[in-house]
């Protein structure tokens, strides 16, 4: 067990519909048990759970991390409607002038990008990275789903495209542990990208639920997204993984943090480094 600390910076609450299922009243008295004095949200293209979420936590003196997991469009821009292809991207407001800046490009995502997702686009984040955090995301991040669709050196062009978006030291690789096969490939790809473009890692757990016996309901919800029964969704070969619960500090060092230290690390480094007030 190692003596650094763990903050959630990846995680969905009910705001992120038909697939968060984190309630805000549940999640902030459950961080407070873990012991940990920080915790994000970072809901599915909206920022609707902000007030409710920051004012939950600053009552129980625990510093709330602005964020979302905005789509972020295809090559052709937000206003293209001929796809609806799209990647994720973890955003998190470090200051003031960061979150409204994040309020901004996810207006803007409903506003001019809107296509099954609020999307945004790299042009637009170009213009409005200051004041944030980018985290690569999960297997349909903007890293990531480039690896497993178009192999290494995509993925290497575009985190070093990222890397340019964001301020120096502001863009991170985010490794996972959530139980899907892909992921293990995926994790081994980044900290290769992350030593040879010279870009940090930062460990999630892209929280879904509170606990590991929501699983079933979780599942459930998706079903209901998709509009198909449980049979439906196992017949069709979907996955639903029982690792997306609020893991404590301690799974996620002996998960991630012998692998890369410094990925667990570096949650605790961005968490001292926001302060939206």
């Amino acid at each position: 067990m190692s003596n650094v600390g763990f903050v959630h910076l990846h995680l969905h609450s009910q705001y992120s519909l038909l697939d968060g299922a984190i309630r805000i009243k549940d999640l902030v008295p459950h961080i407070k048990e873990q012991g940990m004095t920080s915790v994000a949200v970072t809901d599915h293209g909206n920022m609707y759970a902000t007030i409710d979420f920051y004012r939950t936590a600053r009552k129980s003196d625990i510093k709330p991390i602005i964020g979302c997991e905005a789509y972020i469009a295809g090559p052709k821009g937000r206003k293209d409607r001929s796809t609806r292809e799209c990647t994720h991207l973890v955003l998190l407001a470090k200051d003031n002038e960061g979150y409204k800046n994040l309020n901004y490009l996810i207006s803007m995502g409903f506003m001019e990008g809107f296509y099954y997702h609020p999307r945004i686009d790299k042009e637009l984040l170009r213009r409005h990275a200051k004041g944030l955090f980018g985290l690569s995301a999960c297997l349909g991040g903007v890293v990531t789903k480039p690896f497993l669709k178009e192999g290494l050196d995509k993925a290497v062009e575009e985190a070093k495209e990222y890397k340019e978006i964001f301020a120096p030291g502001h863009f991170f690789l985010e490794l996972q542990d959530n139980g899907y096969p892909e992921q293990k490939p995926a994790n081994e790809a980044l900290i290769e990208i992350g030593r040879s473009c010279d870009i940090p890692l930062v460990a999630t757990a892209d929280a879904h639920y509170l606990r590991p016996e929501d699983s079933a309901a979780h599942e459930v919800l998706i079903c209901i997204q998709q509009g198909r029964s449980l049979r439906e969704f196992r017949e069709r070969g979907q996955q639903h993984s029982d690792h997306l619960y609020v893991k404590s500090a301690e799974e996620m060092w002996t998960a991630l943090g012998k692998l890369v230290p410094d990925a667990v690390a570096n949650t605790v480094r961005i968490a001292d480094a926001c302060n939206v007030e």
